[in-house]
């Protein structure tokens, strides 16, 4: 009889690592489960540690006191802090980037010039420091522009502007009143890319790789992608408008030549390396790399992954990827994110929750926590997205159809949701895209 494997998971206790942990409890081979940090949904699986997520030192001290066998990292910010570093030296396992092959996510400037020096297809762009000289180059360019600060910014240092007013308000945002403390100390200003965009997710052990289906998120919080951008509303995938000859584009110009050039410079990947693209009428173009599962993209990942996740992120730790095959369900899965009124701006936490236990007995959903907390015997809101619902289906419209259905028996004061989740792809589908 196999030795159960004691787990901790890293992240900042969203529905990504709820997602990741409910996957990895289904393993003949897990053990108990930690989470640094977790939430009410974590709590019915394992064990919620009061330790932040950057805080590597006392993570590090944690998984040798607990004796665990494995962590995984599915945070940004802890990624940034070094944490797989850190573990490394003190010879426990782990998986995930180190700080400076993540370096592609939590600095844009790095990730643009890395893009520029390798010729990877990318938005023309110029990096920042000054607001003077930013704003003055603002003013020469075409509309619509982006302007995104370097750092992390929990998926909102983003902004797409319209007007040279509007402009001129996200540079004052993000280099003068500092919304996003250090993390906008630098602008990237970059061309306004036309195309869908979908997210990529290539699993990497440093030398092997392999890609998963393609998914797309949500990120504005208004229907029609109106409005700013959040962390993100919704995913769906795989998606029915990116045919094979699309992949192996992406798989030839993108993701293995990014991993090809992070070996060479001798910060060799390994983890999930997580590319927004847009589907340009020039071809793929990345927009940003991520370092990560995204979130809410990893839920709909683990609905369709009909592999152990835990014998796949021991493969990737353990350098043998390649003997590995990563099987997916022949389905469609959505996560619809449910948020707190006024997210992603202000918004009023500790809402009371109803209707789950409800929708827990409706065939093929999985409620994936967020930001939830139990209080007294209730559980409320805790933060701005709340619960991802998450559905599988045949076809992308009965998914879809089954997640609606769930969310109409769920509520809370305040709460918000994108009603139109999956449709500009259902809407591509039917054009034949990219024809």
């Amino acid at each position: 009889m196999q030795n159960k494997l004691k787990i901790l998971i890293i992240g900042a206790g969203g529905g990504r690592e709820h997602a990741l942990g409910w996957k990895i409890a289904q393993s003949g081979r897990a053990g108990e489960l930690f989470f640094a940090r977790g939430n009410a949904g974590t709590a019915q699986i394992g064990t919620n540690l009061d330790i932040k997520e950057t805080d590597t030192s006392a993570l590090s001290n944690f998984a040798k006191e607990e004796k665990i066998d494995i962590t995984l990292v599915a945070s940004d910010d802890a990624l940034a802090a070094g944490v797989v570093d850190e573990f490394r030296q003190a010879g426990l396992k782990i998986w995930g980037p180190t700080k400076i092959a993540s370096k592609l996510e939590w600095s844009k400037a790095f990730a643009k010039d890395f893009m520029q020096r390798h010729d990877l297809p990318t938005a023309k762009f110029r990096v920042f420091n000054n607001f003077e000289k930013a704003n003055e180059y603002l003013k020469e360019q075409p509309l619509p522009i982006v302007v995104k600060a370097d750092g992390l910014a929990l998926g909102k240092g983003v902004v797409i502007c319209h007007s040279v007013e509007e402009a001129y308000g996200a540079l004052e945002n993000i280099m003068v009143k500092k919304i996003f403390a250090d993390s906008g100390n630098t602008v990237v200003i970059e061309e306004f890319l036309v195309g869908p965009e979908i997210s990529i997710h290539a699993l990497s052990d440093g030398k092997n790789y392999d890609i998963f289906p393609p998914s797309q998120d949500h990120k504005r919080i208004g229907e029609n992608d109106m409005g700013p951008n959040t962390a993100g509303m919704g995913t769906i995938a795989p998606l029915p408008f990116v045919d094979e000859e699309i992949m192996k584009k992406i798989d030839k110009d993108i993701i293995a030549p990014t991993l090809e050039a992070m070996r060479k410079e001798g910060t060799p990947f390994e983890g999930i390396l997580y590319p927004s693209l847009m589907l340009t009428k020039d071809g793929p173009k990345i927009i940003e790399f991520n370092a990560r599962f995204g979130d809410p993209e990893a839920q709909t990942y683990m609905r369709l992954l009909d592999t152990d996740l835990l014998d796949i992120i021991e493969a990737c730790v353990d350098k043998k990827l390649n003997k590995t095959k990563i099987k997916w369900k022949n389905s469609f899965a959505c996560n619809i994110a449910l948020a707190s009124g006024g997210y992603p701006g202000n918004y009023i936490k500790g809402k009371i929750i109803s209707g789950i236990e409800e929708v827990k007995l409706q065939k093929d959903i999985i409620i994936f926590h967020a930001n939830t907390k139990v209080e007294g015997e209730k559980l409320v809101t805790s933060g701005g997205r709340v619960l991802g619902i998450s559905s599988v289906g045949d076809t992308l419209v009965e998914a879809l159809a089954k997640a609606y259905k769930a969310i109409e028996k769920i509520s809370f004061e305040g709460m918000q949701y994108r009603k139109d989740i999956g449709k500009s792809a259902l809407d591509l589908e039917k054009t034949n895209y990219p024809n």
